[in-house]
């Protein structure tokens, strides 16, 4: 500050600045952005809220809960309209803060999750990974999934077919890595053969099987936390999530009611079961139909297996703007794949609804979906009917989220010129905007 002739510290102006945005008065927003960012990632979250008619950042939050989204909302009963993605968090928070505006689910988001749902999907086909997975869990085998009050649990038989899917690709590696290196091979050389690390061949070779992945601590976030509670409480017969959510709280939890809802459908799904199998005989093991997975397509160009990512990436984007490489993997999956083809198609139809806003048409799309037999977009049309209003507004208002993505991106620039060096407080104070600070201070 010294060479800019200002007579003052530099501290003394960081001071002063953090000063005008704690006096800072409240600004009337009627359409409000709100999405989450990174402390640091897959830790600590926090959450910026963008006003999209001043197209100007409003506030920043440290933390990324209902909690603390429902408190923000409270204080500002002017919202009309909140778009945000599909989290649950700040659809609960918007929804108890926040019951007069009408929430948007950001359209790019839809379109996002169906990518994802469909790569989850396609997982199911054995493909080459280096992951650790954690080993069979007793509610997972296929003994206690296949068969129900309800007939073949499709949830649950996805998961142990991905997972199994995913246990014979790393042991394949595995037994890959102890024959070359049985051959005689250097670890270098295996290296470059199989894409992995020399740390993990040296690894692997000290093993005779593929070595499992430890489960990582839970943190109050997951309902696991408070598992011994909740086990407790749903012995001496309290079933009721919203109950069971509302003690948790007290206690600290701080993840999502969905959350602790999947938990406590595992419990009813299993308590379900004790109860038929007492009042019906269980299926001969012959008349089980069979688990069958994905099929491994190959690119034509490559001789490459095609991933999972690069199938669904492919699978949602239209034919016009396909590469003539892109076009020959599509082809590939469609001719070897059937389920392949139908999910395209509905992707096709999906995509096209987003641009044409067609909100009768969405309905007859979820229906086509839910009754399409492929669980991945049954599982996407589900969960777009758990949030079918947000969804419909999607369609019908102009606003989205992409705003708030673009703030974001300023503010991680911002975060890492300066991190180390200051907390949230001066990083709020910079993405406020200027003028408005200006103004007060005069």
């Amino acid at each position: 500050m010294r060479r800019l002739g200002v007579p003052v510290s530099d501290d003394t102006i960081l001071r002063h600045l953090k000063r005008q945005v704690a006096r800072r008065r409240t600004t009337t927003v009627r359409v409000a952005g709100i999405d989450d960012w990174s402390w640091r990632k897959g830790h600590t979250y926090g959450t910026i809220i963008v006003d999209l008619e001043r197209r100007e950042v409003v506030d920043l939050l440290q933390d990324r809960t209902a909690t603390g989204t429902a408190e923000w909302f409270g204080q500002h009963p002017e919202v009309e309209i909140v778009t945000r993605d599909r989290c649950g968090l700040y659809a609960e928070g918007a929804r108890t803060g926040a019951a007069q505006a009408r929430q948007v689910a950001d359209r790019f988001h839809l379109l996002q999750n169906l990518r994802e749902t469909i790569e989850t999907y396609l997982s199911r086909a054995d493909r080459p990974t280096g992951r650790a997975l954690l080993p069979e869990s007793d509610d997972e085998h296929v003994t206690s999934i296949t068969w129900g009050p309800g007939g073949r649990n499709d949830v649950a038989e996805h998961r142990l077919q991905t997972r199994q899917a995913h246990r014979r690709s790393r042991q394949a590696i595995f037994d890959q890595i102890h024959s070359r290196r049985e051959a005689g091979n250097s670890i270098a050389v295996v290296g470059r053969e199989t894409g992995f690390g020399s740390r993990t061949i040296r690894k692997w070779l000290k093993c005779r099987a593929p070595p499992e992945r430890r489960a990582s601590a839970p943190k109050p976030c997951s309902p696991h936390y408070f598992f011994d509670y909740l086990s407790r409480r749903w012995a001496e017969g309290c079933v009721r999530g919203r109950q069971l959510f509302e003690e948790i709280k007290l206690r600290g939890y701080a993840g999502s009611f969905s959350h602790l809802e999947r938990l406590l459908a595992r419990w009813r799904r299993a308590d379900d079961a004790k109860i038929s199998s007492t009042l019906v005989a269980k299926p001969q093991a012959e008349s089980k139909p069979p688990m069958v997975t994905a099929p491994r397509v190959v690119d034509p160009a490559t001789g490459w297996t095609i991933t999972p990512i690069v199938a669904a990436s492919l699978c949602i984007k239209p034919r016009g703007l396909l590469t003539a490489n892109q076009a020959a993997k599509v082809d590939a999956l469609k001719t070897a794949s059937p389920e392949f083809t139908s999910m395209r198609r509905l992707a096709m139809r999906f995509r096209g609804i987003l641009r044409s806003k067609d909100v009768e048409k969405f309905g007859l799309w979820l229906a086509d979906a839910q009754q399409s037999g492929i669980y991945a977009m049954q599982r996407f049309a589900r969960t777009v009917r758990r949030d079918l209003s947000a969804a419909t507004n999607a369609l019908i208002e102009e606003w989205s989220n992409g705003q708030t993505e673009g703030h974001i991106n300023r503010l991680k620039t911002l975060k890492r010129a300066m991190y180390g060096r200051a907390g949230a407080e001066l990083l709020r104070a910079r993405m406020l905007p200027l003028h408005a600070l200006i103004q007060h201070g005069k």
